[in-house]
Protein backbone atom coordinates (compact mmCIF):
# COMPACT_ATOMS: atom_id res chain seq x y z
CA UNK A 1 0.00 0.00 0.00
CA UNK A 2 1.71 3.44 -1.06
CA UNK A 3 1.90 5.73 1.76
CA UNK A 4 2.25 9.08 -0.03
CA UNK A 5 3.72 10.79 3.28
CA UNK A 6 6.28 8.12 3.07
CA UNK A 7 8.05 9.35 -0.07
CA UNK A 8 11.41 11.29 -0.06
CA UNK A 9 9.55 14.65 -1.42
CA UNK A 10 12.44 16.63 -0.18
CA UNK A 11 15.07 15.64 -2.74
CA UNK A 12 14.03 17.30 -5.83
CA UNK A 13 11.70 20.29 -3.98
CA UNK A 14 8.52 18.36 -3.97
CA UNK A 15 8.74 16.43 -7.00
CA UNK A 16 9.10 13.22 -7.96
CA UNK A 17 9.97 11.37 -10.89
CA UNK A 18 6.97 8.75 -12.70
CA UNK A 19 7.61 6.33 -15.12
CA UNK A 20 4.47 5.31 -16.75
CA UNK A 21 4.44 1.22 -17.77
CA UNK A 22 1.58 -0.22 -19.71
CA UNK A 23 0.86 -2.41 -16.80
CA UNK A 24 -0.26 -5.05 -19.37
CA UNK A 25 2.43 -5.38 -22.00
CA UNK A 26 5.22 -3.91 -19.94
CA UNK A 27 6.53 -0.97 -22.21
CA UNK A 28 7.42 2.34 -20.94
CA UNK A 29 5.11 4.61 -21.94
CA UNK A 30 6.12 7.97 -20.88
CA UNK A 31 8.23 9.73 -17.94
CA UNK A 32 6.77 13.04 -16.34
CA UNK A 33 6.91 14.25 -12.33
CA UNK A 34 4.22 14.38 -9.51
CA UNK A 35 3.50 16.74 -6.54
CA UNK A 36 1.69 15.51 -3.60
CA UNK A 37 -1.42 17.12 -4.74
CA UNK A 38 -0.95 15.61 -8.21
CA UNK A 39 -0.26 11.96 -6.49
CA UNK A 40 -3.70 12.13 -4.35
CA UNK A 41 -5.58 13.66 -7.48
CA UNK A 42 -4.27 10.42 -9.10
CA UNK A 43 -5.38 7.93 -6.42
CA UNK A 44 -8.32 9.96 -5.87
CA UNK A 45 -9.82 9.68 -9.32
CA UNK A 46 -8.00 6.96 -10.99
CA UNK A 47 -6.46 8.81 -13.53
CA UNK A 48 -3.20 9.71 -13.82
CA UNK A 49 -2.46 13.28 -13.22
CA UNK A 50 1.11 14.52 -13.23
CA UNK A 51 2.17 18.46 -12.24
CA UNK A 52 4.02 20.09 -15.44
CA UNK A 53 6.60 22.28 -14.75
CA UNK A 54 5.99 24.45 -17.81
CA UNK A 55 2.19 25.43 -16.74
CA UNK A 56 3.21 25.10 -12.94
CA UNK A 57 -0.10 23.17 -12.76
CA UNK A 58 -1.20 19.75 -12.23
CA UNK A 59 -2.33 18.22 -15.53
CA UNK A 60 -4.37 15.17 -15.83
CA UNK A 61 -3.05 12.76 -19.08
CA UNK A 62 -5.70 13.29 -21.79
CA UNK A 63 -7.40 16.04 -20.45
CA UNK A 64 -7.69 17.62 -23.92
CA UNK A 65 -6.84 14.72 -26.11
CA UNK A 66 -8.71 12.54 -24.23
CA UNK A 67 -5.73 9.80 -24.30
CA UNK A 68 -6.21 9.29 -20.33
CA UNK A 69 -4.06 6.74 -18.50
CA UNK A 70 -6.27 4.36 -15.90
CA UNK A 71 -4.12 4.11 -12.78
CA UNK A 72 -3.71 0.02 -12.18
CA UNK A 73 -1.18 0.31 -9.49
CA UNK A 74 1.89 2.76 -8.30
CA UNK A 75 4.71 1.87 -6.83
CA UNK A 76 7.76 3.44 -4.89
CA UNK A 77 11.60 2.11 -5.38
CA UNK A 78 13.78 0.92 -3.10
CA UNK A 79 14.51 5.03 -2.47
CA UNK A 80 11.23 6.10 -2.32
CA UNK A 81 12.31 8.88 -4.86
CA UNK A 82 10.98 7.94 -7.95
CA UNK A 83 7.39 6.15 -8.57
CA UNK A 84 6.46 3.20 -11.41
CA UNK A 85 3.12 3.81 -12.37
CA UNK A 86 1.14 1.11 -13.87
CA UNK A 87 -1.55 1.83 -16.13
CA UNK A 88 -3.71 1.09 -19.21
CA UNK A 89 -3.96 4.18 -21.78
CA UNK A 90 -6.83 4.92 -23.68
CA UNK A 91 -4.98 6.04 -27.04
CA UNK A 92 -1.65 7.00 -28.20
CA UNK A 93 0.02 8.43 -25.03
CA UNK A 94 2.96 10.12 -26.66
CA UNK A 95 1.73 13.50 -28.17
CA UNK A 96 3.40 13.13 -31.52
CA UNK A 97 0.66 10.20 -31.63
CA UNK A 98 2.72 7.00 -31.05
CA UNK A 99 2.01 4.88 -28.08
CA UNK A 100 5.41 5.76 -26.63
CA UNK A 101 7.21 8.69 -26.20
CA UNK A 102 10.31 6.75 -25.97
CA UNK A 103 10.73 4.26 -28.91
CA UNK A 104 8.76 6.21 -31.85
CA UNK A 105 6.71 4.43 -34.61
CA UNK A 106 7.94 1.35 -33.76
CA UNK A 107 7.82 0.79 -30.11
CA UNK A 108 4.72 -1.43 -30.14
CA UNK A 109 6.36 -3.89 -32.65
CA UNK A 110 9.53 -4.91 -29.95
CA UNK A 111 8.98 -8.02 -28.13
CA UNK A 112 5.81 -9.77 -26.94
CA UNK A 113 4.39 -6.29 -26.80
CA UNK A 114 4.06 -6.96 -30.38
CA UNK A 115 1.41 -9.69 -29.50
CA UNK A 116 -0.65 -7.00 -27.87
CA UNK A 117 -0.23 -4.50 -30.62
CA UNK A 118 -1.22 -7.48 -33.18
CA UNK A 119 -4.45 -7.48 -30.89
CA UNK A 120 -5.34 -3.82 -31.27
CA UNK A 121 -5.20 -4.31 -34.93
CA UNK A 122 -7.09 -7.15 -34.87
CA UNK A 123 -10.01 -5.17 -32.60
CA UNK A 124 -9.77 -2.33 -35.45
CA UNK A 125 -10.48 -4.77 -38.16
CA UNK A 126 -13.44 -6.17 -35.96
CA UNK A 127 -14.66 -2.90 -36.03
CA UNK A 128 -14.40 -1.22 -39.23
CA UNK A 129 -14.53 -4.36 -41.74
CA UNK A 130 -12.58 -2.84 -44.07
CA UNK A 131 -12.93 -4.60 -47.75
CA UNK A 132 -10.30 -7.10 -48.52
CA UNK A 133 -9.27 -7.41 -45.47
CA UNK A 134 -8.37 -11.55 -44.54
CA UNK A 135 -9.20 -10.68 -40.88
CA UNK A 136 -12.63 -9.31 -42.07
CA UNK A 137 -13.53 -12.13 -44.45
CA UNK A 138 -12.81 -14.30 -40.68
CA UNK A 139 -15.45 -11.97 -38.59
CA UNK A 140 -17.67 -11.80 -41.66
CA UNK A 141 -17.36 -15.69 -41.68
CA UNK A 142 -18.65 -16.01 -38.21
CA UNK A 143 -17.70 -17.87 -35.16
CA UNK A 144 -17.72 -21.29 -35.97
CA UNK A 145 -15.75 -20.98 -38.90
CA UNK A 146 -13.00 -19.33 -36.84
CA UNK A 147 -12.81 -21.96 -34.41
CA UNK A 148 -12.55 -24.31 -37.28
CA UNK A 149 -9.64 -22.14 -38.63
CA UNK A 150 -8.40 -22.50 -34.97
CA UNK A 151 -8.32 -26.47 -35.00
CA UNK A 152 -6.77 -26.46 -38.71
CA UNK A 153 -3.90 -24.49 -37.26
CA UNK A 154 -3.26 -26.48 -34.22
CA UNK A 155 -3.62 -29.36 -35.97
CA UNK A 156 -1.07 -28.22 -38.88
CA UNK A 157 0.85 -26.82 -35.80
CA UNK A 158 1.28 -30.38 -34.13
CA UNK A 159 1.90 -32.16 -37.76
CA UNK A 160 4.78 -29.59 -37.91
CA UNK A 161 6.26 -30.48 -34.34
CA UNK A 162 6.27 -33.76 -35.06
CA UNK A 163 8.25 -33.85 -38.81
CA UNK A 164 10.64 -31.68 -37.06
CA UNK A 165 10.73 -28.87 -39.06
CA UNK A 166 11.62 -25.97 -36.63
CA UNK A 167 10.89 -23.65 -39.69
CA UNK A 168 6.88 -24.75 -40.52
CA UNK A 169 6.68 -25.01 -37.15
CA UNK A 170 7.16 -21.60 -36.19
CA UNK A 171 4.90 -20.55 -39.46
CA UNK A 172 2.02 -23.02 -38.42
CA UNK A 173 2.52 -21.83 -34.62
CA UNK A 174 2.11 -18.09 -36.16
CA UNK A 175 -0.85 -19.02 -37.83
CA UNK A 176 -2.27 -20.49 -34.71
CA UNK A 177 -1.74 -17.91 -32.56
CA UNK A 178 -3.22 -14.96 -34.96
CA UNK A 179 -6.30 -17.31 -35.66
CA UNK A 180 -6.76 -17.95 -31.64
CA UNK A 181 -6.84 -14.04 -31.23
CA UNK A 182 -9.44 -13.68 -34.34
CA UNK A 183 -11.38 -16.18 -32.14
CA UNK A 184 -11.21 -14.51 -28.78
CA UNK A 185 -11.58 -11.12 -30.76
CA UNK A 186 -14.91 -12.78 -32.45
CA UNK A 187 -16.05 -13.28 -28.89
CA UNK A 188 -15.06 -10.09 -27.19
CA UNK A 189 -12.37 -11.87 -24.97
CA UNK A 190 -9.27 -9.89 -24.70
CA UNK A 191 -5.25 -10.67 -24.94
CA UNK A 192 -5.29 -9.95 -21.26
CA UNK A 193 -8.17 -11.98 -20.17
CA UNK A 194 -6.27 -14.86 -21.32
CA UNK A 195 -2.89 -13.63 -19.72
CA UNK A 196 -5.35 -13.76 -16.24
CA UNK A 197 -5.96 -16.92 -16.26
CA UNK A 198 -2.76 -18.49 -16.57
CA UNK A 199 -1.10 -16.02 -14.28
CA UNK A 200 -3.69 -17.43 -11.89
CA UNK A 201 -2.87 -20.88 -12.46
CA UNK A 202 0.75 -19.92 -11.89
CA UNK A 203 2.35 -21.27 -8.56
Amino acid sequence: MLKPRSLAWGKMDQLIPAIVQDAFDGRVLMQAFMNPEALNATLETGKVTFWSRSRQRLWTKGETSGNTLVLVDIRPDCDHDCLLVLARPAGPVCHLGTDSCFDGEDASHTGLAFLSELEKVIVQRHAERPAGSYTTSLFEAGVKRIAQKVGEEAVETALAAASGDDTELLNEASDLVYHLLVLLRSRAIELENLVNVLRSRHT
